[in-house]
């Protein structure tokens, strides 16, 4: 067998066991370490340590040793916890995670950086506990009292090699599997006997390690239900005991060997027991292309199911019934296909908001401040492809609000306020849409120090502004209020880059602040960027898709409703509230369009936080559109955000509302350059409209 087919497996398992390392070094309380989490810590350097140690990754071997072997110090109350002991846990985890991408990438590890934090390692035991522990050493002996395992083994005799003894089953195992099999089991122990019976391989081993240790390494291999563990009085074993007289075992490593695998106990019940034959696994991992190869399959299906749809609507009803009901059948059976397709992309926010408290805790620390992080709707999914990109722009949000939002403790004692800030990453679905909050209790933004760095930057700006317009200011390229340049902020990047990005997901970002009670940033994304549910529209004779979640309703525009405005603006009044108006066929130049704006049809949309009225010529209807990225296949189109295949074979393309606002204002304001606005109303400030 080749052992590197399980690479991927072992470094997918490896990550996550550090992500829980993590979590859990930055949950214990020092005062009051949990007993279970410090386990925990042990137990995923012990199975990063295991695997490493399988497929000859030495020095990720070496350096998880080293660490484990502190960790027990840690985990028998040898090692009493403080937060810069726990800084040096951290950074011990974040080194194995270098070494381990190196691995991935088919490198080796730093050997510089592997000398420095074995050497802190050390030193560390040394200065707490006056022992040297060095990569080659064995771990601390145990105390008299062992620590007692959640389901203990039988003890065994005092003959043999001074461990249990296990008997491991593998059922339905092929030959060359069963040899690679057994030769870890004897890197576990002694392989006392091995006879074949029926399906069933069974192996006598005498070993210190645990039955679920054991399964681990097996597991990492084979199905679980091909594995069965159990445990034998040591006088039962096939060969006989040895004959020396019992003597004070040596001072031995109280962990399994080198060749665990990185399946370890986090993963199993707290009972221990052996899995019973036959038990299944609840989940399996599949590589990301095949989920969108499946995905892009999906989309080719719906698009050749809308035009079989077409060609079955031009169809006699009565005369080709059958027909129809099937075509009808098709389109409920694919939705849901779509649907269920897109629900395995889906992934919770956990897998984001995971990756802050480690943020958190470092920079509130560099920035002498005290934060409290909290994370609300966890379990919200979304798209995978959309958690990946969306990371970057919320650290650079987190980042902000701890060095900019959040006050010093002194500050904040000073305002009234608890000297320990409170910063909330929060996420929910609304509608076909995820919201996701960047909520920090600190200062609020400063409206006049915002303007004034504005006009000294050499932006447009007035005192007329809204607030709402203001705020946005902080996203201009190379804007900062920061007093001077550190390793934070303060360079004026990084704000610019978190809206383009979320722009080019297809989403916005909205700040809601107040003076001294803090900001919130509101991220607004669609749920995933495959397929999406549009409204089909008519401009002359071009069809366009609107995003449905972006369409609050439509209406026939009457002369009393609209209102002409300086620079060739026209506002459309819906229920108190005044709209600007796009027309679509000016803005995108199509031709042979409905000119008259009564005579065309004010779909209202909402973008950007900002409502709009778009002028059309017709409504066609709601549709499942399969979505194209355009700059791939051509190049970018302003107002445009990606396109579609119609049911006739046709292109359709997916208008951006904002992107479709900030084109038509780019066109009055060329006209208005070049003219005076011309009207049957004259052009009045907005402020001095009043309805008729």
């Amino acid at each position: 067998m080749d052992i590197t087919d399980f690479y991927d497996t072992f470094f997918e398992e490896a990550e996550e066991l550090l992500g829980d390392m993590e979590r859990h070094l930055l949950e214990l309380d020092l005062d009051d370490p949990d007993a279970e989490q410090l386990n925990a810590i042990f137990r995923a350097a012990h199975s990063i340590k295991g695997g490493a140690g399988t497929f000859g990754f030495d020095v990720l071997q070496h350096t998880t040793h080293l660490f484990e072997n502190i960790l027990d110090y840690t985990r028998r109350g040898e090692l009493a916890l403080r937060r810069d002991i726990v800084d040096t846990f951290l950074e011990a985890k974040d080194m194995l995670h270098d070494q381990l991408d190196a691995y991935r990438n088919g490198q080796q590890p730093d050997a510089e950086a592997y000398a420095r934090i074995c050497q802190t390692l050390q030193q560390m035991a040394l200065e707490e506990m006056g022992v040297a522990v060095d990569e080659g050493a064995p771990a601390p002996a145990a105390k008299p009292q062992p620590e007692p395992k959640p389901d203990p083994q039988p003890e065994s005799a005092a003959a043999g090699g001074g461990g249990d003894h296990l008997e491991v089953a593998l059922i339905k195992v092929a030959d060359k599997d069963r040899e690679l099999l057994v030769e870890e089991l004897g890197q576990l122990g002694e392989v006392l006997s091995q006879r074949s019976d029926g399906e069933r391989y069974l192996v006598t081993l005498d070993t210190s390690a645990s039955a679920d240790d054991i399964e681990a390494v097996m597991c990492f291999i084979v199905d679980a239900d091909q594995v069965e563990v159990r445990s034998l009085p040591a006088g039962s074993a096939d060969s006989e005991p040895a004959s020396e007289p019992a003597a004070p075992p040596p001072v031995a490593e109280p962990v399994v060997p080198a060749s665990a695998a990185p399946k370890a106990a986090p993963a199993k019940a707290p009972s221990g027991k052996p899995k019973a034959a036959g038990g299944e696994s609840t989940s399996i991992r599949v590589p990301v292309d095949k989920v969108d190869q499946i995905i892009n399959l999906v989309g080719e299906l719906i698009i050749t199911q809308s035009m079989l749809d077409q060609t079955a609507s031009e169809l006699d009803g009565v005369a080709h019934g059958a027909m129809v009901n099937g075509m009808s059948l098709l389109q409920r059976n694919a939705r849901d296909l779509q649907e269920a397709v897109m629900s395995i992309r889906m992934v919770p926010m956990d897998y984001v908001f995971s990756r802050f408290p480690r943020l958190v805790r470092d920079l509130a620390a560099k920035l002498d401040k005290d934060v409290e992080l909290v994370t609300e709707g966890k379990s919200t999914e979304l798209d995978k492809s959309l958690t990946e990109r969306i990371i970057d722009p919320l650290t650079h949000l987190v980042r902000n609000s701890l060095d900019h939002g959040i006050e010093t403790p002194d500050k904040r004692e000073a305002a009234g306020k608890p000297r320990t800030g409170r910063l909330t990453l929060s996420a929910q679905h609304q509608g076909g849409n995820i919201l996701i909050e960047v909520i920090d209790d600190g200062a609020g933004l400063n409206r006049d120090k915002l303007l004034t760095k504005a006009r000294e930057s050499g932006l447009s700006v007035s005192d007329s502004m809204s607030d709402d317009e203001v705020w946005q200011l902080i996203f201009a390229p190379g804007f900062s209020t920061a007093q001077e340049v550190s390793d934070v902020s303060g360079r004026g990047v990084g704000m610019d880059v978190v809206k383009r990005n979320i722009q080019g997901m297809g989403g916005h970002v909205e700040i809601l602040s107040r003076p001294g009670e803090g900001t919130t940033t509101r991220i607004v994304l669609p749920l995933t960027l495959a397929i999406l549910d549009g409204m089909s529209i008519k401009v002359g004779e071009e069809i366009f898709i609107l995003p449905l979640g972006a369409v609050l309703e439509s209406l026939q525009p009457t002369e009393e409703e609209l209102y002409a405005m300086a620079g060739d603006d026209i506002l459309l009044k819906v229920r108190d509230e005044y709209l600007p108006v796009i027309a679509v066929h000016e803005v995108l130049d199509v031709e042979n369009a409905r000119t008259k704006l009564t005579d065309s049809i004010a779909v209202i949309v909402q973008g950007e936080g900002r409502r709009y009225a778009l002028l059309v010529d017709d409504l066609i209807g709601q549709q499942q559109v399969v979505v194209k990225n355009l700059e791939t296949n051509y190049r970018k189109v302003p107002g445009v955000s990606a396109a579609t295949i119609l049911g006739d074979g046709s292109v359709a393309l997916i208008l951006d509302i904002a992107d479709m606002h900030r084109l038509s204002r780019t066109k009055k304001e060329a006209r208005h350059a070049s003219r005076l606005p011309s009207g049957v109303n004259a052009p009045v400030p907005f402020k001095e409209v009043e309805p008729s």
